[in-house]
Parts: C-alpha cells; sequence; structure tokens
C-alpha cells in the first residue's frame, strides 16, 4: 500500500525574502549560467544548498555538500527557514503556457511524505532506469544535508477525480502563496493541516500504486539513506524519517500533465549519406518530403511538416528527419511506419508495449538498422545529443552541429503507465514533464521521526 504522511516542512519566510528570489529549478535542470543567476539573486538563495558552486581546494571537510549543510542551519538559525508548527500536506498548483503553443493549462497536486518502498514490493515504479554519476552527487549531499530540498514527482491513478475535488474544495477555502518563475510559471500552495482532510487523503491513496514520473534519482538517494540510517539505528522504526521522502503527488489523469518530447540529434556517423540512408529504410517507413527553395518558401514546408509529424501522433505513426544542406537538398521528411510493417517480427525482442513507443522505433530501426548506431553507442553519446526544442533541433542542423535531426512526438502519459506497471522502463530521456517542481517549495529534514497521524497514533494508543 501507498503510505502517506503529513509533515511539517521547514520553508522560506515570505516575510524575510522574496520567493521568486530564493527558489530554484531542480538541481538536474540547473545550468552554470542559472546557477550564478542565481546565486546574484540573493544571498538566501537556494542554489547554494541545491546545487552550491565547487571549489578546487574542496575536502572531505569543506566540500560544496558541508557547506550546503552548514548554510541550512546558519539558515534555520537566522529564522530564515522556519518550520511550519502543524503537519500539513500541501496543496500545489502550476499554471503554465504549453511550450510552442497558446494552450494554459494548471497542474494540480498535493505535497506530502510517501513510504519509501523497494521497487520489488509492487508499490512505487519506475519508468527509467537512473545514472550512477548523479545518483552518487545526491547521496552525499542528503547525506550531509540530512534534508530534501527538492521534490519527487510522483503520479496516482484517480479516474473519478476524487481527491482532486477535495483539493479544489480546500483552495477555495484559503488565499495561496504565489510566485512567478523564469519560465512564467506561476507556483501556488496552500498549507492545509485539518485533520479530517489529511485523513481523506491518507485513506485514498492507501490503495494506490505510485509511479515516479520525475524524480529517480532522488528516489533511488533516499532509499539508499534510508537504508543507512537502518543499519546505524540496528532496526527499522516505521516512523522514522529517513523511511519516508518528500513528493508531489499528481493525477495521472489530470488535463495539467504535459509531456514534451526529447529530440535526436546526430553526429559523427562516418560516411553518411541521406539518400542511402533513406533507401535502406524503404522496407520499415514510407517517406513524404517537404522541400522548400529557400528562406521565403521555407515557413510554409515547415508549418506543414509540424502540422503533419503532429496530425501523426494519433494515427500512422511517423518520425521526422531533418537533414543537413551538405545532403544535397534542403527539405523536412516524414518517414511514416509502413503499414505492413511487422514489429513483432522486426523486433522480436521487444514487448508490445515497447514496440508501441516512437522513440523505440528510432532508436531500434533508424539508428541501428539505418545507421550503425549500438545501443552502447547511444549511452555513451558517441553520435546521439539530445534537445527539448524542435526549433533548436533544427537550428543545430542548420549550424553545422549535427548532421541530421529526428523530431519525435511526446509520449502519451497511457504508454508510461503501461510500461511502468508493466516493470519495464522506456529509453533513457523519453519523457520530459513540464513545468518542472521548484526546488524549496517544501524542505523536509530526514533525522528524528514523523508526526504520526491521528489514524496511526490511535492505533497505537490501543495497542
Amino acid at each position: 500500500m501507498a503510505n502517506i504522511h503529513p509533515f511539517r516542512a521547514f520553508r522560506f519566510d515570505p516575510n524575510r525574502v522574496a520567493l521568486r528570489e530564493v527558489l530554484t529549478q531542480p538541481y538536474d535542470k540547473i545550468t552554470p549560467t542559472m546557477q550564478e543567476r542565481y546565486y546574484a539573486a540573493s544571498p538566501y538563495n537556494l542554489i547554494a544548498i541545491e546545487k552550491g558552486r565547487v571549489s578546487p581546494t574542496d575536502s572531505a571537510n569543506d566540500s560544496v555538500y558541508t557547506r550546503a549543510a552548514q548554510k541550512f542551519r546558519e539558515w534555520i538559525a537566522e529564522k530564515i527557514l522556519i518550520r511550519d508548527s502543524e503537519p500539513s500536506i500541501y496543496i500545489y498548483s502550476q499554471e503554465f503556457l504549453v511550450p510552442g503553443s497558446d494552450t494554459r493549462r494548471v497542474r494540480m497536486g498535493f505535497i506530502a511524505l510517501v513510504q519509501l518502498q523497494d521497487y520489488a514490493d509492487g508499490v512505487v515504479f519506475r519508468h527509467e532506469r537512473t545514472l550512477s554519476a548523479p545518483k552518487a552527487d545526491r547521496i552525499e549531499l542528503l547525506r550531509q544535508l540530512r534534508a530534501q530540498t527538492g521534490q519527487l514527482f510522483l503520479l496516482y491513478d484517480d479516474a473519478s477525480f476524487q481527491i482532486d475535488h477535495w483539493l479544489e474544495k480546500e483552495c477555495r477555502l484559503r488565499t495561496p502563496l504565489e510566485m512567478t518563475d523564469e519560465y512564467r510559471v506561476i507556483h501556488r500552495m496552500w498549507p492545509v493541516s485539518d485533520a479530517a482532510f489529511v485523513e481523506r487523503v491518507r485513506a485514498a491513496m492507501a490503495s494506490q500504486k505510485i509511479i515516479i514520473a520525475d524524480g529517480h534519482h532522488r528516489y533511488e538517494t533516499a532509499l539508499n539513506v534510508r537504508d543507512d540510517f537502518r543499519k546505524a539505528a540496528g532496526k527499522i522504526d516505521p516512523l522514522a524519517a529517513s523511511e519516508f521522502a518528500m513528493a508531489t503527488f499528481v493525477n495521472l489523469h489530470s488535463a495539467g500533465l504535459v509531456i514534451l518530447p526529447t529530440h535526436r540529434l546526430v553526429s559523427n556517423v562516418a560516411g553518411f549519406d541521406f539518400e542511402r540512408f533513406r533507401q535502406d529504410l524503404r522496407p520499415y517507413f514510407d517517406w513524404y518530403a517537404y522541400p522548400f527553395e529557400n528562406d521565403s518558401t521555407r515557413p510554409a514546408a515547415y508549418d506543414e511538416f509540424v502540422r503533419d509529424l503532429t496530425r501523426h501522433r494519433l494515427g500512422r505513426r511517423a518520425i521526422g528527419v531533418y537533414p543537413s544542406a551538405a545532403q544535397g537538398s534542403q527539405a523536412f521528411y516524414l518517414f511514416a511506419l509502413r503499414r505492413d510493417a511487422d514489429l513483432e517480427l522486426l523486433l522480436p525482442d521487444e514487448t508490445a508495449a515497447q514496440r508501441g513507443l516512437d522513440v523505440v522505433l528510432l532508436h531500434r530501426l533508424i539508428l541501428e538498422k539505418g545507421l550503425g548506431i549500438s545501443a552502447d553507442a547511444v549511452a555513451s553519446e558517441r553520435n546521439v545529443a539530445y534537445e527539448r526544442e524542435l526549433d533548436a533541433a533544427i537550428s543545430s542542423v542548420d549550424a553545422g552541429k549535427a548532421q541530421v535531426a529526428f523530431l519525435l512526438n511526446s509520449v502519451r502519459i497511457e504508454q508510461v503507465a503501461e510500461i511502468a506497471l508493466g516493470g519495464e522502463v522506456l529509453p533513457q530521456k523519453s519523457t520530459d514533464f513540464y513545468p518542472k517542481l521548484l526546488s524549496g517549495v517544501t524542505i523536509y529534514q530526514v533525522e528524528g521521526r514523523v508526526d504520526a497521524p491521528a489514524a496511526e497514533a490511535a492505533t497505537a494508543q490501543k495497542s
């Protein structure tokens, strides 16, 4: 079962600091330029904890991790960070424009603690594998800081929208904390400590299976540190703070869930010839060209290409292809899976769910069979780089940074759920949930014990 708990979060005091000056994007989205901008914004910006500057003189006793822990203690002592007096569930919404469109959406969820459980327990499910380097970094930070500043992004299945209705009702009763981030995403939060509300949410979540949308490295980091605490204590305390992790929970049926595609840029392929490549793929794909002669005819070709690529998303499957002009033509291409293609025969080692992913078609049929780029080469990024923005991917080809761009439609949330609950994982960089959850909205200290909710307290008293 999914065990959800309220908690007493540490939060920045909005009377002491402006939230827009101290909160950050998640650590893995912070570029060096963003890091410097955050440092300049405020001496209390979370960047000093979330992703501090590394010094050449760093040592075991004075490192980016020990300095983060020191800052955390200082800000608590200065009451820049204050701890809520009552255990709460924190309703959290994000209002945003879908990138590349005029569509405005709101994604609403709630922040609470989730009991850490091994994947083998069949409660928490992943949809991607983790990399050792980012995990090592987060483990050392958590060991020194003993607090979680970033949130897991978890999905639950509530087709009746019962929990969403409860959240919306509570929001109408309260005035939110609000801020707008650098991507013009409006973040709103409502702390709710009402015991009846907390118990309703806990009871509704108890039978849920949870899917990690974002935060796989953070989740596995928390598992590692949980085991450290268990070993040090010599026992398992079910209410030890280290047995839980902080997360934002969102209904996977929410209209506010947006997954952006991640496009592939291919380079360093010796002897690459687009015409030969295109002919080699004729057994698997039909192709359609959207040629243009110059800058004045390019926009019309581009618009038609993008419209058809998007249209194929719910029909015949297709992948966009944009080769460099050095290949002898100026055109966008659509590679549409042939109607007679037998994927079970072509990809016998893939499950039906995997064969349903466009990114699998790209990697297995186009990159491997068409270009000879192996899975190991993809993993080591010898030939493949990644770009979220479609226009940026195309610009990279125009600038000579890539030989060809492969442009994808986004994975559907139903596919993510099917693959995760089936015990499988998607290829690396298949999903990009937008927008990201801000770090520092709430902070969870993993020392001591959590406050037992009323139901558990009553059970303990009876026993």
